[in-house]
């Protein structure tokens, strides 16, 4: 029966590929957007701008809170998708 439905859904393969790749892009992307590691380094790199006095502390807590924000989403979004956060 298994090669009936595969005959039978052969016209539709086109469409079933064109589906996967779309799921592939999508999961990139979110991997892509939701890796810590660029939200973290970003993190250290504003410390190191606010020691060098390139940026005031003002402007610090601001981009901090931003940061840190976007670092809580992130651990959201890997709980909600039973990774462990941070990895």
């Amino acid at each position: 029966m298994g090669l009936v439905v595969e005959i039978l859904a052969l016209p539709l393969a086109p469409f079933r590929g064109v589906g996967w790749v779309i799921d592939k892009v999508v999961r990139a992307a979110e991997e892509e957007y939701y890796d810590p590691a660029p939200v973290q380094e970003a993190l250290v790199n504003l410390e190191r701008a606010r020691e060098e006095g390139r940026i005031d502390d003002e402007e610090f807590a601001r981009h901090e809170e931003e940061l840190l924000h976007r670092l809580e989403e992130i651990r959201v979004y890997q709980l909600q998708r039973g990774a462990r956060p941070g990895l």
